[in-house]
């Protein structure tokens, strides 16, 4: 099974080696060399996420990513997610353009909706029209990614009459995926517009979202699209031991789970909760050995073609960040990748 395997990175707001948390731009920078690293170590993609509020640092992720771009060789570059929702697409498509030319043609777009929705009053936009912005921006999007002339009537979009974007696309369409958190409509959109799915999985078991992934493959064939990747993400932490592991990420997860789940009216959340999640849910936290049984069985689950580890979470120190991106790249891919040649 041919796997790709990443990491992503929210910028979250991490603490120093003293337990003080850094100021936005020092995370920032600390994200680029998170990202050599990776490069460095041979993993295949780095996501970086967008939002707009204090306990993330990035909220242009293709600035962020540009500026990686111009560090490293091989990783591709990839958002996680663009809040397709709240931009504009035409800009959007400019952006990843420009980044594709700085890059030699490793950027790749990830859009959805994103968990947050902080940016939709930010940029002037009412959450009365949540759904339909993003039926429409994408539909304008899938278009764009083409990098042809293009002709649109927009509702809630701008018109464009015989357009032509720049800077023109090297070689191709822009690679472009649909991240979806779990509705069957959001999969059957993905798949209308013949784009890979993006599994944004952030609790429960993996194999809960199997259904998801058939249902893209069935919809892609019935509709004559060709076969398109499906990857997903999970958050987590690697440590030489799994104690060690689960002891480092419980407290910044605990803080982090506490502060987004009092804004979403979550009941509060504790040790049996983190615990549940390490043991049966789809958070990887443990040694290389743990974690990679748990990849390998919910790459086979899925039938997915690429992973993506998000190893930020809250004030995880940024230094316990580069040991995880070392362990997984040098410890826990060998070791998924001979568990699933195995099969």
């Amino acid at each position: 099974m041919d796997v790709q395997f990443g990491i992503d990175t929210f910028g979250d707001i991490t603490a120093d080696t003293d337990g003080d948390l850094l100021p936005g731009d020092a995370v920032v920078r600390n994200v680029i060399e998170e990202a050599v690293l990776a490069d460095s170590l041979g993993l295949d993609v780095i996501g970086v996420g967008e939002h707009h509020r204090n306990d993330f640092a990035i909220s242009s992720p293709e600035m962020v990513l540009a500026a990686i771009g111009a560090r490293t060789e091989r990783i591709k570059l990839a958002t996680a997610v663009t809040v397709l929702s709240s931009d504009d697409p035409v800009r959007v498509f400019e952006r990843f353009s420009t980044l594709d030319a700085i890059s030699g043609g490793r950027a790749e777009a990830v859009v959805g909706r994103g968990s947050f929705i902080e940016s939709f009053p930010l940029f002037g936009y009412d959450l009365q029209d949540y759904e339909d912005l993003f039926e429409e921006k994408l539909e304008l999007f899938a278009k764009l990614i083409q990098g042809e002339r293009i002709t649109w009537k927009g509702k809630l979009t701008q018109d464009l009459v015989d357009v032509e974007l720049y800077p023109k696309l090297a070689d191709g369409p822009l690679k472009t995926w649909v991240a979806v958190g779990g509705s069957p409509q959001s999969v059957v959109r993905a798949a209308s517009y013949g784009l890979p799915l993006m599994l944004a999985i952030i609790g429960g078991p993996v194999e809960r979202f199997a259904p998801f992934a058939e249902l893209h493959r069935r919809a892609l064939e019935e509709l004559g699209k060709e076969p398109q990747p499906i990857g997903y993400h999970t958050y987590g932490h690697i440590a030489p031991t799994d104690d060690e592991a689960r002891e480092r990420l419980y407290t910044p997860w605990l803080e982090q789970s506490r502060r987004i789940g009092a804004e979403r009216g979550w009941g509060r959340m504790g040790r049996s909760h983190f615990e549940q999640e390490a043991d049966h849910g789809s958070m990887v936290v443990g040694s290389p050995e743990t974690a990679a049984r748990k990849i390998a069985a919910g790459v086979k689950a899925l039938g997915a073609q690429r992973y993506q580890l998000k190893v930020s979470t809250g004030r995880l120190s940024h230094e316990a960040l580069l040991e995880t991106i070392h362990l997984y790249a040098t410890e826990v891919v060998p070791l998924v990748r001979d568990m699933l040649s195995e099969d």
